[in-house]
C-alpha cells in the first residue's frame, strides 16, 4: 500500500483496498489501475507531497504531462481514468473532499487504423502448417492459434476455456468463450478448428474433463502437459518461438490472430455487422480498426504518383 494512502489513515486504507478489490471484477483491468495508481503515489512521495489532502489539481495535471513522455497516449490515458476513479472512491467514502483529477484533462487520442501487426492468409496458413503436430504441445499450439484465428477471440479468453467450453450443438461442435466484461459468447467451430481440437484432445487424453482447463501449461521441455492452464504469457512465448522457428520476419502477438481473422473474414465478403458480432465487440468502429483490408489499396494509390 502507498505510504500516502496509509499515513491518511485505517479508513483511506480500507477504502484504498475496497476500490481494486470491490469495484473492479476484471483481473487485468485491477493489475494496471492498481500499477498507475503506485505509480501516481510513488511520483507524490518524490515530489514530497507528504499528504493525501494536499494533492491538488496541479500535481496531477503535471504528472499527466510528464506521463507522456514516457508512454503512449492510450497508456496516458488509462493512468488518468484510474487516479480519477480512485479518487472518486475516495471522496464518495468520505476521505476527501474534493476529487483532485475531477478536471484534469488527458490527451486527445482519435484511433481509425489500429496498430496490431497483421498477417495475410498466407502468412497464417503457413505459420499453422509450419507447426510440428507429431508431439503433444504441437497440437495443443495448432489449437490454441487455431481458436484465436477462428473465433477472433481475445488471448485471455482462450487461455480461460475450459473442457466444457467445446461442445457439440447439433452436428457441429461450437466454442464458449467468457470474454471481459463478463461476456458469454458462443460461436459454432469452423471444421479445421474442430479437426486442431479434437487431433489435440483425443491425444492429451482430456475428453470428458469438462471442469479442467483445455489449453494447458507444458511440463518444462518434456514434452507432457501438466493440469495447470497456459498464461497469456506462456501463449505469448510460444507464438513467438513458432515464428522464429518458422522464419516469419513480422513482430506479431497473441492479438495479431484476431485481426487476421476479421480481416481475413472481410476480405471473403463477410460483413462488418457479423464481424462485429463474432468477436464480441460493442461498437462497429472498435471492429474497424482490425479491417486491413485498405493497406493494398493505400499502397496501390500512392503508386499513382509518377514523379
Amino acid at each position: 500500500m502507498p505510504a500516502i494512502i496509509a499515513d491518511a489513515g485505517d479508513r483511506a486504507a480500507r477504502r484504498f483496498l475496497e476500490f481494486f478489490a470491490a469495484t473492479i471484477r476484471n483481473r487485468n483491468t485491477r493489475a494496471a489501475y492498481l500499477h498507475a495508481a503506485n505509480r501516481f503515489f510513488a511520483w507524490c512521495d518524490r515530489h514530497r507531497i507528504g499528504q493525501l489532502a494536499d494533492i491538488e489539481p496541479l500535481h496531477v495535471a503535471t504528472y499527466i504531462e510528464a506521463l507522456g513522455a514516457d508512454f503512449e497516449k492510450p497508456t496516458v490515458k488509462q493512468h488518468l481514468a484510474a487516479i480519477r476513479m480512485l479518487f472518486d472512491w475516495l471522496v464518495t467514502g468520505g476521505v476527501l473532499a474534493a476529487n483532485p483529477a475531477h478536471a484534469v484533462r488527458g490527451p486527445k487520442h482519435v484511433v481509425k487504423r489500429g496498430k496490431t501487426p497483421v498477417l495475410t492468409a498466407d502468412q497464417a496458413r503457413a505459420l499453422i502448417e509450419s507447426i510440428d503436430t507429431s508431439t503433444l504441445v504441437g497440437l495443443r499450439d495448432r489449437a490454441l492459434i487455431g481458436v484465436m484465428t477462428y473465433t477472433f477471440a481475445r488471448i485471455g479468453a482462450v487461455v480461460g476455456m475450459r473442457g466444457e467450453d467445446y461442445f457439440a450443438n447439433g452436428k457441429r461442435w461450437w466454442i464458449r468463450l467468457h470474454e471481459k466484461g463478463g461476456k458469454r459468447h458462443e460461436m459454432p467451430a469452423h471444421h479445421k478448428l474442430e479437426a486442431f481440437l479434437d487431433a489435440y484432445i483425443k491425444t492429451a487424453g482430456i475428453a470428458g474433463e469438462n471442469k479442467s482447463p483445455l489449453f494447458r501449461a507444458a511440463v518444462g521441455r518434456t514434452g507432457a502437459l501438466a493440469a495447470t492452464a497456459m498464461s497469456r504469457v506462456d501463449a505469448w512465448r510460444m507464438i513467438q518461438r513458432r515464428v522464429a522457428a518458422m522464419g516469419l520476419q513480422v513482430r506479431i502477438g497473441c492479438h495479431t490472430f484476431r485481426a487476421t481473422g476479421i480481416t481475413a473474414y472481410l476480405e471473403a465478403k463477410g460483413t462488418l455487422e457479423n464481424a462485429q458480432a463474432m468477436a464480441a465487440h460493442e461498437s462497429p468502429r472498435t471492429t474497424k480498426l482490425y479491417d486491413r483490408r485498405g493497406d493494398e489499396i493505400t499502397l496501390d494509390e500512392v503508386e499513382r504518383i509518377t514523379i
